[in-house]
């Protein structure tokens, strides 16, 4: 018989060691290089894309956030903020909130069919908020130019960008709180209205915290959370 076969002792050292050195090649050393590779390449990717603004971290370029009012007491869903840019809404995964905050800890699109009554419910109060927050008098918001995405959730539900679209159609509201020239306002979603990858992959959009920040720079104001 094989002395290795009867010397449990020495098959137990033996992946014990095994285990000893793995934890350390795949536990420790590699990511620890990984890591040093990263921070000396790509340091503002390996921490996240954080956006800055007077020396504090206020969020992500690749994770959404909304932009609400404080809640008032007895209140459950936050109501918007409409001085700032709104970004597209949360799904919320299960909750019947148009106003669901983002939340990192679940990530997901709802899985509701384009016939599902809730679906249909949603995007239906989704479109009648969209029009009732951005008419200013004189300027009625038509439902024929809510775009898709004012009213529905990205695959993820943390898209941090919005159509230029859906940010043009909020231009005059957001004038009008922030006591600006509408033109001088989309003239700011044109500065920060990027262009397909490479010219041709996927849509141009605008990332709402970055055109938030300079909003914020041009007013003045406080923050925008």
């Amino acid at each position: 018989m094989n002395q290795s076969v009867r010397n449990p002792a020495r098959q137990l050292w033996a992946a014990l060691r095994a285990l000893l050195v793995l934890t350390l090649v795949c536990g420790v050393l590699y990511p620890l290089a990984v890591t040093g590779v990263a921070q000396g390449l790509m340091p503002g990717r390996a921490n996240g894309s954080e956006i800055t603004a007077g020396g504090e971290v206020v969020g992500s370029a690749l994770i959404g956030q909304r932009y609400d009012l404080p809640l008032k007491k007895g209140q459950e869903v936050a109501a918007p903020d409409l001085r700032w840019f709104q970004p597209r809404p949360s799904d919320g995964l299960g909750t019947n909130s148009l106003n669901t905050r983002y939340t990192l800890l679940v990530s997901g699109a709802s899985n509701l069919s384009g016939d599902n009554a809730d679906l249909i419910e949603r995007v239906t109060a989704a479109k009648a908020a969209v029009v009732e927050d951005n008419s200013v008098p004189g300027h009625p918001v038509s439902p024929s130019l809510v775009p898709a995405d004012a009213v529905t959730s990205s695959g993820s539900g943390l898209d941090p960008d919005i159509s230029p679209a859906y940010a043009h159609l909020q231009v005059r509201r957001v004038a009008a709180r922030n006591h600006l020239a509408a033109d001088r306002v989309a003239e700011l979603v044109g500065q920060h209205t990027d262009g397909r990858v490479l010219g041709f992959i996927g849509e141009p959009r605008v990332n709402v915290l970055e055109l938030n920040l300079a909003l914020r720079r041009l007013t003045g104001g406080a923050g925008t959370r």
